[in-house]
């Protein structure tokens, strides 16, 4: 139970629902019982991921989230001992979650919780967006009822894409919290010296580096779309929608363009109902 009397289960749905996340609709259409273990696989995420972006010092940061390293132990022991994990306790055991992509998780989100991140190679982004979205692809594949090689491959290019269109979106947020997630071969290839955040986001250079990264993007979304025709069309009805709500925010932010990465984008409600129609009900 949690603190305030209501069950573990109310307690991440009521994660989901304040969270309005554009992954709402590809966890809705699922059945009851595997809806419900997306709700608490997102709540878990959301939990982290708010330690991460938190207003903490560093320390403070990685104590909680190696309290969290803990009781992910405690779960996969059988004791769970927060609402969240309560109510991740049935998935786990129905559904085989790997305790292997909790962690990897919680690896990702220490990478967030330095006071200040002065970019990556290009191998190193690939590395955090497997824990920081693959990790969430691969822990999703068994509720939504497919585990093949294909799928798993599947988890990994989407979250890629999915978490460079964070990058390339949250460019002015990340640098006012001195965070830099460009790859260093390409700010190297369009002149950029500096790894200071802010500096980096007044750079001439910047719009090259965004557009050679979203081309990166692009492919990932490319070959996340040829994985998912080799999958079983229904299992992965939640992953196209999810895959689609974040290839509508891509695309808006090609349609801005580049230089102006202060002025934030936006999907209109329509075409959010659109995605919905097209791919969760057609």
């Amino acid at each position: 139970m949690t603190a305030d009397g209501g069950t573990s289960l109310e307690h991440v749905r009521q994660v989901v629902v304040r969270s309005n996340t554009s992954f709402y609709w590809g966890m809705r259409v699922l059945p009851p019982d595997r809806r419900d273990a997306m709700f608490a696989i997102y709540a878990f995420c959301r939990e982290v991921d708010d330690i991460a972006d938190g207003s903490a010092a560093e320390a403070e940061k990685r104590s909680a989230l190696m309290a969290w390293r803990q009781e992910i132990d405690a779960l996969y022991a059988g004791r769970p001992t927060r609402p969240i994990t309560q109510a991740l306790l049935a998935p786990v055991q129905r559904f085989d979650l790997p305790k292997a992509e909790f962690l990897a998780l919680i690896d990702g989100m220490e990478t967030d919780a330095a006071d200040a991140i002065p970019g990556m190679s290009l191998d190193q982004i690939k590395l955090y967006c497997r824990r920081v979205a693959g990790a969430v692809g691969m822990l999703s594949l068994p509720v939504f009822g497919d585990t093949s090689e294909a799928a798993k491959r599947l988890a990994v290019a989407q979250g890629e894409a999915l978490q460079l269109t964070n990058i390339l979106r949250d460019i002015a947020e990340d640098a006012a919290r001195n965070r830099l997630y460009l790859p260093h071969e390409l700010l190297d290839k369009h002149g950029i010296a500096t790894r200071k955040p802010r500096e980096v986001l007044a750079h001439a250079g910047l719009a090259g580096v965004c557009h050679d990264l979203a081309i990166l993007t692009e492919h990932q979304y490319r070959a996340a779309d040829s994985l998912m025709d080799q999958c079983a069309p229904k299992a992965m009805k939640p992953a196209r929608l999810m895959m689609e709500a974040y290839r509508a925010i891509f695309r808006r932010l090609e349609k801005r363009g580049w230089n102006r990465p202060t002025e934030r984008v936006s999907v209109p409600t329509l075409t959010k109902l659109w995605i919905v129609l097209r791919h969760g009900v057609l």
